[in-house]
């Protein structure tokens, strides 16, 4: 089995969670101005404005900081996705759905990081693997909220329903702004594609 790429440690004080925070924007902006392929770790230190040897007391190497940021992002996810779940039941789940779509576009459409970090972890069997746990862990959350809301979708089933949500999702968003633009149609169309999906799950179709 392919070992997950995690940082070397995380800061436990304030002092250090700045620096890791700096090395992980200055990383974003590596990737987007020369992409994943020239992308060095000199660079994002440099930027950083921090020595070298505190990026490695952090991270190993480009492929751990990239798996990373994937996992930020992910989280950026989680707490919207848990901010639209306080608000159930008087909050229809296609409703939740729709706007926690809005939302995740919102942050690709408003930041090309997100698209260069989803395909930089494209790179490797390790970065795949790694960006493969993080994605299962979002579904997780997402089968968890639509547990009461499809009681009739066995627990198995809405297991693998959240994660090809989740994975046809972050498909879209990347074909949605492909091109350098945000292409609202296809957003419409996700939309569609995953109502149509849940509904038919939820029958047993």
């Amino acid at each position: 089995m392919t070992d997950l790429l995690e940082p070397r440690r995380r800061p436990a004080q304030e002092r250090s969670r700045i620096k890791f925070d700096q090395l992980l924007r200055a990383s974003r902006d590596v990737l987007l101005d020369v992409g994943f392929e020239s992308f060095t770790c000199e660079e994002v230190a440099q930027r950083a404005g921090v020595p070298i040897g505190t990026l490695y007391q952090f991270f190993a190497n480009k492929y751990v900081i990239v798996c990373e940021l994937d996992r930020v992002d992910a989280v950026a996810v989680q707490e919207e996705l848990a901010v639209l779940a306080a608000q159930l039941p008087t909050l229809d789940w296609l409703v939740l759905m729709d706007r926690l779509i809005d939302h995740v576009a919102q942050l690709w459409a408003e930041d090309p990081s997100r698209r260069a970090v989803w395909h930089a972890v494209q790179s490797t069997p390790s970065t795949r693997a790694t960006a493969a746990v993080t994605e299962r862990e979002l579904a997780a959350e997402v089968a968890r909220v639509l547990a009461p809301l499809t009681p009739k979708t066995p627990r198995e089933r809405r297991r693998i329903v959240a994660e090809v949500l989740v994975h046809v999702c972050y498909s879209m968003l990347n074909f949605s702004v492909r091109d350098g633009q945000s292409h609202a149609e296809a957003i419409i169309e996700l939309k569609r594609l995953l109502t149509s999906y849940l509904l038919a799950a939820e029958a047993g179709d």
